[in-house]
């Protein structure tokens, strides 16, 4: 099998071995998979990253990923091209210890234009990057949280996995922020103390509701911006006192100012809950609500390549 060229420096030819592999336990990735995808994720990544860096001389850094790296032969200088950043981006179970990765790989380095006429090449590598996915075959080894991890296969290069549309959110139109709005005034100074340190965060809580400030401050200065309640709520009498007990579910839209003066929308979806007639910060979800029925599927967010060859390349 040839791999890319410059992706190792040269050409690379597999001779596969007719006997069985043998697991390796790689240290640093031997993690428990404890019904997650945490460690086989991890140790793709790392695998990926040596691959992408390896070349003549490399063989044994790859075999502690996949043993049968020690038959392929490399060329090139190892080191040309870099994994500056690695995430696994897609994960699909395609048996009980035994996965398949995707990574997304940041690789710095020489690069091949696609059309030399057009493009030349990168000898050099300054000022090149580009974001490449890399598909990878995971097996577990040994008893579950007493093994590692072994790789199937040499990575193979896929197009960029499809993104999904955006999903449809609970939550009703945002219109912009109100200044006489009670919790508008609320979530201001709450957000305020939260990413920039001015007040007292605690005031602005409900009982039993523990949360601190964010550390060292990022942010010189918040705006809310806009709000949106809950679908399906009728925003109260927003300059009048609530009543006890009363809740809003609210996706508040902000603007934060770095030291910089840069500006940086985000984005909270927060719980309100009334007390002695204001409004108190009751949590920060974990996510927006989304809407019935946009509940993403598990195949929606694993690779299709083991059934339908999507991502292959």
């Amino acid at each position: 099998m040839l791999i890319g060229g410059v992706l190792l420096g040269g050409s690379a030819y597999l001779s596969r071995p007719t006997q069985a592999v043998s697991p390796v336990r790689v240290a640093a990735a031997n993690v428990s998979d404890s019904g997650t995808s945490l460690g086989p994720a991890g140790f793709a990544q790392l695998y990926v990253a040596a691959y992408i860096e390896a070349g003549e001389g490399s063989q044994k850094a790859l075999a502690a990923f996949y043993p049968a790296a020690a038959q392929v032969s490399l060329s090139g200088k190892a080191g040309e091209q870099r994994a500056e950043q690695t995430a696994a981006v897609r994960f699909t179970t395609v048996a009980p210890g035994y996965w398949s990765v995707i990574v997304a790989a940041r690789v710095t380095g020489p690069t091949v234009a696609a059309d030399p006429a057009v493009e030349p090449p990168n000898p050099t590598g300054a000022g090149s990057s580009g974001l490449r996915y890399f598909q990878v075959a995971v097996r577990a080894t040994g008893a579950a949280g007493q093994g590692g991890y072994v790789a199937v296969a040499l990575p193979a290069e896929v197009s960029e996995p499809g993104h999904g549309g955006a999903p449809s959110l609970d939550y009703g139109p945002s219109v912009p922020a109100q200044a006489a709005d009670l919790a508008v005034q609320t979530l201001q100074a709450f957000l305020g103390a939260y990413l920039t340190g001015a007040g007292e965060l605690d005031r602005y809580l409900s009982p039993g509701t523990q949360l601190a400030p964010v550390t060292p401050a990022p942010y010189t200065a918040v705006t809310v911006a806009q709000v949106a309640e809950h679908a399906g709520a009728t925003a109260p009498n927003t300059a009048q006192a609530p009543a006890d007990g009363a809740v809003r579910r609210l996706l508040v839209d902000t603007a934060a100012t770095t030291g910089s003066g840069q500006q940086r929308p985000l984005t909270y979806a927060v719980v309100l809950k009334a007390r002695a007639g204001r409004w108190e910060v009751a949590a920060i979800d974990a996510a927006p609500d989304l809407a019935t029925g946009a509940t993403p599927t598990a195949a929606a967010t694993s690779p299709a390549a083991t059934s339908t060859g999507e991502g292959q390349g």
